[in-house]
């Protein structure tokens, strides 16, 4: 992935944005365990950052993917993993189905205030007994004349608690559970919408994290993206890009994470000289250094190619499965060396430590990340490979 003069400018402008509006602030929304979304979203839409990659026509820049990446990569700078997260949500996993698939009337309705910083979104998948199983989700939505009626609840769900609509996934047919799912458009405020808590969470502190229940709601069923049934298809086809997001920002985190453990090991002393002096703590960090750029390199590759068209279902899982790998092993690598001031719940390093944990869960975990490498492969047993092998 080439970087010009523009992604320069859009990441430039990005981090001044973060020092102005959103770093001072970060303690205070980690103890409040929430942060002033549509606030927040109003001052990124007004400077552009949320439809940085969506069509012009609904107020978006329609700049490539790769911009996106820049994006995602310079938000790893903000000092609470909740907020990048929370715009991530907004930019990459919830509107994404809705910008390609949406009708003209739905993304005027929805997609254009979300890239305006007008609505804040939210993306309605996992439930209690289906996380990374999305074929295993039981929220239902039955059609009654021109309307959806809805009954279940979604979990785990980012922005819950401000979002004003979502972007659901709801089975709409008893059909086999790769077919009979549907993504809908769910405005919030709709009678029998029920926020029922605010999750409380090791990591993510500023992030408003919801459980959500639907009792009977009525939807429109015009707020369908694209054909009912293809749902899942859709969702699939969002998750790329949502990973090669995730992917990204680990990257950005990582750069942080490993340049406030040199300044802090060089001022740190112990037995006469800089901890960062002593050859294991020099050796370890240029191993560190060397695994961030590999991930570096596998992230922006997948990025080209999904710029050019190609699906890389294969290498957007890669890149979503080592990023959170790397999130753990480099945050436990580098709170190591920062010894007691490590383990402090107010150090830098320890709230990457708790937020860098959930990069293996959330999106889907590791371990359906290595089934898709391997089925795509063909390594799983009765599964021959689907590919050449490059994506």
């Amino acid at each position: 992935m080439r970087l010009t003069e523009e992604h320069d400018q859009l990441r430039d402008n990005l981090v001044k944005f973060i020092e102005r509006e959103i770093n001072p602030h970060a303690d205070e929304w980690e103890e409040r365990e929430i942060f002033p979304a549509h606030e927040l979203f109003k001052k990124l839409g007004d400077l552009g950052f949320l439809g940085v990659c969506k069509p012009e026509d609904y107020g978006g820049m329609g700049l490539d993917y790769s911009f996106s990446v820049v994006m995602a990569e310079t938000l790893g700078r903000v000092h609470t993993g909740g907020v990048a997260m929370a715009i991530g949500v907004q930019t990459d996993m919830c509107t994404p189905a809705l910008a390609k698939f949406g009708s003209d009337e739905l993304k005027r309705e929805y997609l254009a205030p979300s890239i305006a910083g007008d609505l804040v979104g939210c993306i309605g998948v996992s439930e209690p007994g289906a996380g990374s199983d999305v074929a295993q989700i039981k929220t239902f939505a039955r059609r009654d004349g021109d309307d959806w009626v809805i009954n279940g609840g979604k979990m785990w769900i980012t922005n819950g608690m401000q979002a004003d609509w979502m972007c659901c996934l709801a089975n709409t047919s008893e059909g086999a559970p790769h077919r009979n799912k549907s993504l809908i458009v769910v405005p919030l405020d709709a009678k029998g919408v029920e926020r029922a808590r605010k999750l409380k969470k090791m990591g993510m502190m500023s992030s408003d994290t919801a459980q959500i229940f639907f009792d009977d709601v009525r939807v429109p069923v015009r707020n369908t993206i694209g054909q009912e049934g293809f749902g899942f298809t859709l969702q699939m086809l969002q998750f790329q890009e949502e990973r090669l997001w995730g992917a990204a920002n680990v990257l950005g985190g990582l750069d942080q994470a490993l340049a406030t453990t040199i300044e802090y090991t060089r001022d740190r002393q112990i037995f006469g000289k800089s901890v960062l002096d002593h050859q294991w703590v020099h050796f370890k960090l240029a191993e560190v250094a060397t695994e961030i750029e590999l991930l570096r390199a596998l992230t922006y590759r997948a990025t080209d190619l999904y710029v050019s068209g190609k699906d890389v279902t294969k290498l957007a899982s890669m890149a979503k499965l080592k990023a959170g790998r790397l999130a753990r092993e480099v945050a436990d690598t580098c709170l190591q060396f920062w010894g007691g001031m490590g383990y402090m719940s107010e150090s830098k390093i320890s709230r990457f430590f708790r937020d860098g944990r959930l990069v293996s869960i959330g999106g889907g975990a590791d371990e359906v990340m290595m089934s898709i490498i391997c089925k795509l492969m063909g390594t799983l047993p009765g599964k021959k490979k689907k590919d050449g092998g490059g994506r």
